[in-house]
């Protein structure tokens, strides 16, 4: 405001936050919160000396909010407030032409880090721990009660290379079946009361089928491989009864909708999983490296049962995917700059290739917009985005886009399938693609394609 007087100055000042504070409240911000949005714009135009605020780009807010994003003393939820504060200043108060369309999702869903005991972080990465600490209290009374039979539970499982997901899973059943035995030693627990256990589960609980199965499974790896018992179980219990679900597919039209009520990173990463059939944690765990623009294709690493496999890159989305990695790249440079830029890597290669982690080539494609502290090593890192971010952008566009479908991430991976089968696919090829070890499991999808129900007729459509 050159040229203005002091007090024409501390108007329009007085007047500028009278202006934002009546956008809170018409944004339904509650009143204690108000002066903690005027401290993060203050913050942010502190940070900008001299420079217009109508004058700003997009350029300006990713920049301030990626040092915030650095700031190992600045939680989730102060981040979040941060964003919303900018958003509502840039849009709301001072209209700026690029704010309706920028990427405000991607800051406020994209902050959210890791759980202690997320499957990423699950197994230890460094330090002397074997496994992360858990946030729920009975498995991590499980551990403490089966003491030397848990820690030879962990060590068969890692020798077999069984999945960091099937290692929580089983350690979560054998916790409920502790508990609902009173924690009796596992020594004086047998076939006896693993029977008991599931009938409970299918009579009381009325679980599915598949759930039962999965709590037996636990049960019979810890009595046979690590207690070194076989469990003669028998009829010896009820079996819940098993249900053929057939998946949830939408339409060409109904994807096209969906997607065109996602934007930015949400719905880069939702087209491609759509476009490749990957699950929602082999796209959020996709690094650069595994992304091959010149023969058109991703590799997934460790995908369900520790295998790889090769799927296609969308054609469509490679301009696009493109410019996204330079928007990384950018970012991982200025974390080199400021001392951090390390990813989590294998255990075997962090070992082997320490400095590794800070190579561009493992850099996850789909970043956190804040770096975390890794629970084991004490380094601040660069995660991945998580997973539920992207599971809820799919949800609300589904509900946005007017489809009447329960629609989840899972569902893309389903509609790649039935629309390459559609398109006269070999089911063999499907199978490669999604990496089913079996092909009567791909199978289902041949359920989807016949239109009218297994092909045949309504007798109301021949009156």
């Amino acid at each position: 405001m050159t040229g203005d007087t002091p007090d024409a100055a501390s108007r329009a000042v007085q007047r500028f936050w009278h202006n934002y504070f009546s956008i809170l409240e018409k944004s339904s911000v509650p009143a204690r919160l108000r002066p903690w949005y005027r401290k993060h714009v203050e913050g942010y135009i502190r940070a900008h000396p001299g420079y217009r605020l109508g004058e700003h780009l997009p350029h300006d807010v990713d920049e301030y909010l990626a040092g915030k994003g650095r700031m190992a003393n600045v939680q989730e939820w102060q981040f979040r407030q941060i964003v919303d504060a900018l958003r509502l200043l840039f849009c709301n108060l001072i209209g700026a032409p690029w704010a309706a369309s920028y990427d405000w999702l991607h800051w406020r869903a994209f902050a959210r880090t890791l759980e202690s005991d997320h499957v990423t972080l699950h197994r230890d990465t460094g330090g002397n721990l074997l496994v992360a600490p858990s946030r729920n209290p009975m498995v991590t009374r499980f551990r403490e009660h089966a003491g030397a039979d848990y820690q030879a539970f962990v060590t068969t499982l890692r020798v077999r290379h069984m999945a960091g997901r099937t290692e929580k899973t089983y350690e979560h059943w054998l916790a409920r079946y502790c508990a609902f035995h009173g924690w009796r030693p596992l020594g004086e627990l047998g076939a006896a009361e693993v029977a008991a256990f599931l009938e409970h589960l299918a009579v009381r609980r009325q679980v599915a089928s598949a759930t039962q199965r999965i709590a037996l499974n636990a049960l019979v790896f810890m009595y046979r491989e690590v207690l070194g018992q076989d469990l003669a179980l028998g009829e010896t219990f009820t079996h819940a009864a098993a249900k053929r679900r057939v998946p949830v597919v939408l339409t060409t039209d109904e994807v096209r909708r969906l997607l065109g009520q996602l934007k930015g990173r949400m719905r880069l990463m939702a087209a491609l999983m759509y476009g490749t059939g990957m699950r929602v944690m082999e796209c959020v765990r996709l690094r650069v490296q595994d992304i091959d623009f010149g023969y058109s294709q991703i590799t997934v690493r460790s995908g369900k049962g520790d295998k790889d496999r090769v799927v296609p890159l969308p054609e469509k989305l490679v301009p696009e995917l493109q410019a996204h990695l330079a928007e990384v790249r950018g970012l991982h440079d200025g974390d080199l700059r400021e001392g951090f830029g390390e990813a989590s890597l294998p255990v075997a290669l962090a070992r082997k290739y320490g400095s590794a982690a800070c190579d561009w080539r493992w850099q996850y494609a789909f970043p956190s917009a804040r770096l975390a502290m890794d629970y084991a090593t004490g380094v601040m890192r660069r995660h991945h985005v998580h997973q539920t971010s992207l599971q809820k952008a799919i949800r609300d566009a589904a509900r946005d886009a007017g489809i009447d479908k329960r629609v989840t991430s899972h569902t893309l991976r389903h509609s790649f399938a039935t629309h390459l089968l559609q398109s006269g696919r070999d089911i063999r090829v499907i199978q490669e693609l999604l990496g089913h070890s079996d092909v009567a499991t791909t199978m289902i999808y041949t359920h989807v394609v016949q239109k009218g129900g297994l092909g045949v007729l309504s007798p109301l459509d021949v009156l």
